[in-house]
């Protein structure tokens, strides 16, 4: 009896841990905010002459199939010319890239032969940069025409180091599983970081669209698989804050299916255990406070004890219903079916078959799975930091 006492406790531990990270926690942050907005005074300005100048710096590898219609999205943007500076970093690029950029005068093209990986392009972009602010961006998104006005006007203020823009997926109707999955995902985390941004600050930003303050520009360690995530975590953990903009949108279309998909996933999370071991200092909350407390809430837990949590619960789940719990017994066969339906999304996305009800917890699934793959990959040192470019839907005609 004491054993299945034991089991219990761990199996309700452990899925108000799993609950806590992908609910409880956005539930507090929304509490939080009510409380908050109660005792702050005045609403949020901007200064229509606040306008500085500004670096966007796209590094790209062989991405000739979009890169043009990039420049051409970067040479629309609004904010005035004489602000704004195109940087094209191509290393390694063999494709027709570098000649692609080189018809546009406005852009300055820095090109080697050498591929040594995205963080060494950019190191090696960074001393063309004299501009107050650096906008950092992917060839394959595209931008809002107001997004760079958008970013910057947060500097206004002294406390600002970075801002991160808002990850868009152009989904349509007939994306398959990892798409539509993918698609419901971003707008639930751009929620969050929306919270957290009004919170107190963002933990990590998204590569496709981010800006920092130049002079808080450090070199980051050329092994570093996620930098963009690293690099605004360094500028939070120096007090400044990380701001969300979500008026500012970086659009992208959904992975092209779910192996592309669960590649750029394994990455992620391979290179999110690699920041938290370089990044320990910030799991400390007498040091840091709310950082830490925002750190491991959104994102500690979802590379660490959650995703073990998942399978803690099934194991305890199963014991206990083994064991004639009738209520268990309930709860578990709610469990088979939810992985049920993961496994039939995965059968029906391959098959291009649209049932969006699958979805999710295919998603869910294939998410947790990555944290896995992810560890094993870390541990081995078998994560490159030389990146590929993704294979994404195809979104001609929405």
């Amino acid at each position: 009896m004491h054993f299945m006492n034991s089991v219990i406790i761990i199996f309700w531990v452990c899925l108000a841990l799993i609950f806590y990270t992908y609910l409880g926690y956005g539930l507090l942050l929304m509490v939080l905010l009510k409380v908050k907005k109660i005792f702050s005074t005045g609403s949020q300005s901007f200064s229509p002459d606040f306008i500085p100048t500004v670096t966007l710096l796209v590094a790209a590898y062989n991405e000739e199939q979009d890169i043009e219609q990039k420049i051409q999205n970067s040479l629309s943007l609004d904010y005035p010319k004489e602000k704004l500076k195109l940087v094209f970093v191509t290393d390694g690029s063999n494709d027709h890239t570098p000649e692609i950029v080189t018809k546009y005068p406005e852009a300055l093209l820095l090109h080697q032969s050498e591929r040594r990986g995205k963080i060494a392009a950019v190191a090696r972009a960074m001393p063309y940069v004299k501009s107050d602010i650096t906008v950092f961006t992917d060839a394959n998104t595209m931008l809002n025409r107001e997004a760079i006005y958008k970013l910057v006007r947060h500097y206004a203020k002294p406390e600002v180091g970075a801002v991160a823009g808002e990850k868009r997926i152009l989904s349509s109707g007939k994306d398959a599983a990892a798409g539509a999955g993918e698609g419901f995902y971003w707008k639930y985390e751009s929620a969050l970081k929306r919270w957290d941004s009004q919170l107190n600050t963002v933990v990590g930003a998204a590569g496709e669209l981010f800006s920092i303050r130049t002079a808080l520009f450090e070199h980051v360690p050329q092994d570093t698989v996620i930098e963009d995530f690293y690099m605004t975590l360094r500028i939070a953990q120096k007090g400044y804050k990380v701001v969300y903009e979500p008026e500012a949108c970086a659009m992208e279309p959904p992975s092209a299916n779910s192996k592309e998909e669960l590649k750029r996933k394994i990455r992620i999370a391979a290179g999110g255990l690699q920041a938290i071991v370089r990044l320990k200092a910030l799991l400390n909350p007498f040091r840091y406070g709310m950082l830490s407390f925002q750190y491991i809430s959104h994102r500690v837990l979802r590379w660490t004890l959650t995703p073990l949590a998942l399978l803690i619960v099934f194991i305890c789940n199963l014991i206990l219903a083994l064991n004639g719990f009738v209520f268990y017994q309930l709860l578990f066969a709610f469990q088979l079916l939810f992985y049920a339906c993961a496994i039939a999304g995965l059968m029906l996305e391959s098959k291009k078959i649209k049932v969006k009800a699958f979805f999710i917890p295919y998603y869910f699934f294939m998410m947790n799975y990555a944290v896995y793959a992810g560890f094993f990959r870390y541990i081995l040192g078998r994560q490159s930091v030389l990146w590929e470019r993704a294979q994404r839907q195809n979104t001609a005609g929405r």
